[in-house]
C-alpha cells in the first residue's frame, strides 16, 4: 500500500471515516439502537435516582399475600373488600392493573360484589388487554380487545389498556382503536389527562428509580392496618392508589436502568408519574439531532484541513465534552431524547481514521531518518576500510608518511563524528551522576563549590559585608541568597538591585528614596530600596559599574547606617547587611583609580570567588539535568548530547546552560522526542561533535557547484538514496542557516554556498530565495496573521521537511507575518 498517496488525500480519508460510520449506522438499525440505549443508561447512572410522585401509592401483592390468602387467582372478594377501604379513607382514584379475567368461572361469584363496589367508588380503573397493535394513518390499531369481567357486567366502568412494546425503550401507545371503540393507555386514564392529542403518540417510560421508592404496602399489611383502624393509613386520602402483582411466578418482570427484574404492573405506575410530572421521554428531537449531528461532524472534518496537532486534539476533546454536557442536561432536566450515535460514531472514527493517519504519518518521517542512519553505518564501514588500508600503507611505508598520517587522524575524526550518532540515541549511562548536592537552590558536584558552600556556611551567621566575584551568569545572586537566608536576618527582606541596570540619577532614587518635587516627574514620595531593606540585607550587583560620586554615597551608608532621599535633608538611618557583586577584577580597578580603595575595604570583609563552569566540568551535566526537571517531567539527556555539553566552553556559565537546555527542550518536544539530542543544541556547542546527514549533502552538493544535477547525483553518491531526502536536507539546513543568522539572506548564502565564487553564491542564493518566496506568497494568499492558523494551511511546506527542520521554519513564517 502506497500510504504516500494516502497521506495525500488526508481529508479524503477522514471524510470516507465519516461516510463508513454512517453508512454502519443506516445499515445496522441494531447498531444505532444500542448506542442510543447505552448513552441513555450511562446518563441515567450519572444522574442518579429522581424520587416518583408522592401522590402514588402502590399496594402490592406479593407471593407471601398470596401464600397466606390461599392460591392464585385470589378471590374477587378481597379486591371488593380493598377498594371499599380504600373509597373510605378519600383516594382520588383506584388503579387495578391485575387483568380480571371472564375465564375464571369460580370467580363470577364474587363479580357481582366487585361490581358493586367499583360503582359505589367511581373512580376505579381496571386493566384492559389489546391483540397485535398496527401503526395505520397515523392512528394504532388492534386486531382485538379484552374487557375486564367487571366491564362486561356494567360498560360504564372505566378501563385502560396495559399492553406496551419495547423498541428503542418501552412505549406505551397512549390511545389504540379497535371498531370505533377507543381504548386509552391505562396510566392515561387514571391520570385524568388524556385528550384527543393522544392519538397516534406514545409514552416513552422514563424509569427514574427502582420501583421500590414509591410509597408502597403489601396487601396483608394493608389489611391489618384496616382491621386495627390505624392512622398510618390517613395518609392515602387524595391519592391515586395503584394495586398490582409483584410475584414472579406469576407477574412478568421488566428490566429497567435501575433493576433487572421489575414487577410488570409497576411500569404502569412510572407511567402515571411520567404522565403527572411531564417527565416522559421527549422523542421529537431524535432525527433532527441525527442532521445536526451528521453536519456538525462533517464541519470538523473540513476545518480539519492540516496537521493533526496536540491543538487540533484538545479541540476534539473541548468538542466532546460539551457535546457530553450539553446531552446529558437535555436527558436530565428536560428529558430529551437525542439520537446520540450519529454523533458518536462517526467522531470515533473521524479519530481513528485521523490517528492513523499520524501513524504513519511518522514511520514515513521514521523511514527517512532510518535511511539517513543506513546512510551513516554504510559511510561508516567504508572509512573504516580506507583507515585499514591506510594504516597498512603506512605501516609499509609505500607512501609519503606525512601525508598519511594527515589522512589517518582525518578518517579517525570522522569515524568519531560518525559514532557519535549511536551514542545520541543512548540515554546517560545510570550512576554518572552520583553524589549531586543541592544547597539553597545551587546545584553541584565538584569540590571547588563544595569550598564555597563551606565559606558562605561560615559567612552567613555574622552581620559583615561580603564580597562576590565571578563571571556573570556564575549564580553570585543564589550565592547571595544562601548568605541572607542562613543569616538572623532570613525573616526580613533580601532586596537585589543591579547597579550596572541604571545611570547615577536612577540609582540613587533607587537605593535611597526622593522626596515629592525633587526632579520632573517626582509626584510623590518613594521609599528607596535600602529604607525597604531595613534589617534585612540588600545584594548590589554589578557595584565596579558605579561612579566615584555614587561611591563616596555609598560608603557613608556602610560607614554609618545613614542617608537622604534624593530632594530632602533630613537625615535617616537603616541597618542592613550589604552583599556586593561585580564581574570585574576589582583589584584592579583600584589600582586604576576606577574603584574607590576604601569602599572596596568596606564591601570585601568576608570575599566569595565563584568559578567559572568551565573550570568545575563535572557539574555540568548534574546542573544540566536538573534544568531538565524544571523544563518538563520525562526529559533526558543522550549520552552524545552530555559529552558534548562537557566539552564546550560555557562563556555564559550557568545561566548559558540553563538558556541552551530552555531552547533544546523547545526543539526536541517539537520533535516528538523526550530526549535531548545533539540535534537539539546549537551548532556551536555540537560542530565537532556529529557527522550529521545534512552535513554530507551539503558538502557533497558544494563540490558540485550546486549545479541543476546536484541533487540526483548527491543522492547516487550517497547510495542511490531517495532525491527527496536529499533536497528536503538541503531546504532545511538552508532554513535553518537562515533563522540562525538573524533572517540575513547575504550571510546565509556565504555560509552555505562555502565559496568565494560570485557564480556558485548565485545559484545558491537563487536556491534560497526561491524557498523563501514559495513561502512568502502562500502566507500573502491567506487572510489570517495568527501563526497557528498559518501553520495549518501551510501544511505541504512542513510535509516531507525532516522533523529537526520544523522549528526553524515556525520562526521564518512569524517573521514573514511582522
Amino acid at each position: 500500500m502506497d500510504f504516500k498517496n494516502i497521506l495525500k488525500k488526508k481529508n479524503y480519508v477522514r471524510i470516507a471515516g465519516i461516510a463508513a460510520a454512517l453508512l454502519l449506522l443506516l445499515s445496522i438499525p441494531s447498531l444505532n439502537e444500542s448506542l442510543n440505549r447505552s448513552f441513555a443508561k450511562v446518563y441515567s447512572y450519572t444522574r442518579g435516582q429522581l424520587n416518583p410522585d408522592t401522590n402514588i401509592v402502590i399496594i402490592n401483592i406479593s407471593e407471601s399475600d398470596i401464600n397466606s390468602l390461599g392460591h392464585w387467582p385470589i378471590k374477587r372478594s378481597y379486591y371488593a373488600l380493598l377498594i371499599n377501604s380504600l373509597t373510605k379513607y378519600k383516594v382520588k382514584a383506584i388503579g387495578l392493573e391485575i387483568f380480571l379475567s371472564p375465564r375464571f368461572v369460580t370467580q363470577t361469584l364474587y363479580d357481582n360484589l366487585l361490581t358493586t363496589e367499583i360503582k359505589k367508588a367511581g373512580n376505579v380503573v381496571l386493566g384492559s388487554i389489546v391483540g397485535d397493535i398496527y401503526f395505520i394513518d397515523g392512528k394504532y390499531i388492534t386486531d382485538s380487545l379484552s374487557y375486564p369481567s367487571p366491564k362486561l357486567l356494567d360498560d360504564n366502568f372505566k378501563t385502560g389498556h396495559l399492553n406496551y412494546f419495547n423498541k428503542n425503550g418501552i412505549k406505551i401507545p397512549l390511545v389504540i382503536h379497535h371498531n370505533g371503540i377507543s381504548e386509552k393507555a391505562f396510566a392515561a386514564e387514571l391520570s385524568g389527562k388524556s385528550t384527543a392529542k393522544d392519538n397516534g403518540k406514545t409514552l416513552n417510560v422514563n424509569f427514574i428509580s427502582k420501583w421500590t421508592k414509591f410509597k408502597h404496602i403489601n396487601l396483608i399489611k394493608y389489611f391489618s392496618l384496616v382491621n386495627d383502624h390505624s392512622p398510618q393509613l390517613n395518609f392515602l386520602k387524595g391519592k391515586t392508589v395503584f394495586i398490582g402483582i409483584s410475584d414472579p411466578l406469576i407477574a412478568s418482570s421488566i428490566h429497567t436502568v435501575f433493576e433487572d427484574n421489575m414487577p410488570g404492573f409497576a411500569l404502569h405506575a412510572f407511567a402515571l408519574d411520567n404522565i403527572l410530572k411531564n417527565r416522559g421521554f421527549n422523542e421529537n428531537f431524535i432525527i433532527p439531532s441525527a442532521i445536526l449531528f451528521i453536519i456538525l461532524v462533517i464541519l470538523i472534518s473540513v476545518m480539519h484541513t492540516g496537521p493533526s496537532t496536540n491543538r487540533f486534539y484538545i479541540f476534539l476533546m473541548i468538542v466532546f465534552a460539551s457535546f457530553l454536557v450539553l446531552t446529558f442536561i437535555l436527558f436530565s432536566v428536560f428529558n430529551i431524547l437525542l439520537d446520540y450515535s450519529f454523533f458518536i460514531l462517526p467522531l470515533v472514527l473521524f479519530t481513528a481514521t485521523d490517528v492513523f493517519l499520524l501513524i504513519f504519518e511518522r514511520n514515513i518521517m521514521l523511514a527517512g531518518a532510518m535511511d539517513e542512519s543506513k546512510l551513516l553505518k554504510s559511510l561508516l564501514a567504508s572509512k573504516v576500510d580506507e583507515l585499514i588500508k591506510l594504516q597498512k600503507e603506512f605501516d609499509f611505508g609505500t607512501s609519503s608518511s606525512g601525508s598519511l598520517i594527515e589522512k589517518i587522524k582525518s578518517l579517525k575524526e570522522d569515524i568519531r563524528k560518525i559514532k557519535e550518532n549511536d551514542e545520541d540515541r543512548k540515554e546517560v549511562e545510570p550512576g554518572t551522576n552520583s553524589g549531586i548536592s543541592e544547597f539553597h537552590s545551587i546545584v553541584f558536584r565538584s569540590k571547588s563549590m563544595l569550598n564555597i558552600i563551606d565559606i558562605i556556611k561560615k559567612a552567613a551567621p555574622g552581620d559583615a559585608n561580603v564580597l562576590i566575584l565571578g563571571e556573570s551568569g556564575t549564580g553570585k545572586e543564589l550565592a547571595a541568597r544562601a548568605v541572607h537566608t542562613l543569616s538572623s536576618r532570613k525573616d526580613n527582606k533580601f532586596v537585589a538591585v543591579n547597579c550596572g541596570a541604571l545611570s547615577d540619577t536612577l540609582l540613587e532614587s533607587e537605593l535611597f528614596g526622593h522626596v515629592k518635587g525633587a526632579f520632573t516627574g517626582a509626584v510623590s514620595d518613594k521609599i528607596g530600596r535600602f529604607e525597604a531593606a531595613d534589617n534585612g540585607t540588600i545584594f548590589l550587583d554589578e557595584i565596579a559599574e558605579t561612579s566615584e560620586n555614587f561611591q563616596v554615597k555609598l560608603l557613608r551608608i556602610i560607614q554609618s547606617g545613614d542617608f537622604e532621599k534624593v530632594g530632602s535633608s533630613k537625615t535617616q538611618h537603616t541597618n542592613i547587611r550589604i552583599i556586593a557583586a561585580t564581574n570585574k577584577h576589582l583589584e584592579k580597578e583600584v589600582k586604576e583609580k576606577k574603584f574607590r580603595e576604601d569602599l572596596y575595604y568596606r564591601l570585601n570583609v568576608i570575599k566569595i570567588e565563584l568559578p567559572p563552569l568551565r573550570d568545575r566540568k563535572e557539574d555540568v551535566e548534574i546542573l544540566a539535568e536538573h534544568f531538565l526537571k524544571k523544563e518538563g517531567a520525562g526529559m533526558k539527556l543522550s549520552q552524545a548530547a552530555a559529552d558534548a555539553l562537557i566539552k564546550y566552553e560555557w562563556k555564559g556559565n550557568v545561566r548559558e546552560l540553563e538558556a541552551v537546555i530552555k531552547r533544546a527542550v523547545i526543539f526536541s518536544k517539537a520533535a516528538g522526542r523526550s530526549m535531548i539530542q545533539l540535534a537539539d543544541l546549537t551548532d556551536e556547542i555540537v560542530k565537532s561533535s556529529k557527522y550529521n546527514f545534512e552535513d554530507m549533502v551539503i558538502e557533497s552538493l558544494r563540490e558540485k557547484g550546486f549545479s541543476r544535477s546536484s541533487i540526483i547525483e548527491t543522492a547516487k553518491d550517497l547510495g542511490n538514496v531517495s532525491r527527496t531526502l536529499v533536497s528536503e536536507n538541503f531546504r532545511g539546513y538552508s532554513l535553518k542557516c537562515y533563522t540562525d543568522n538573524g533572517f540575513d539572506l547575504e550571510k546565509t548564502v556565504e555560509i552555505l554556498s562555502g565559496s568565494g565564487e560570485e557564480e556558485v553564491k548565485e545559484k545558491v542564493r537563487s536556491k534560497i530565495t526561491t524557498f523563501l518566496r514559495n513561502i512568502e506568497t502562500d502566507i500573502n494568499k491567506l487572510d489570517s496573521k495568527n501563526f497557528e492558523d498559518v501553520k495549518i494551511k501551510l501544511n505541504s511546506k512542513y510535509k516531507n521537511l525532516p522533523h529537526k527542520f520544523h522549528y526553524y521554519l515556525d520562526e521564518i513564517i512569524k517573521n514573514m507575518l511582522k
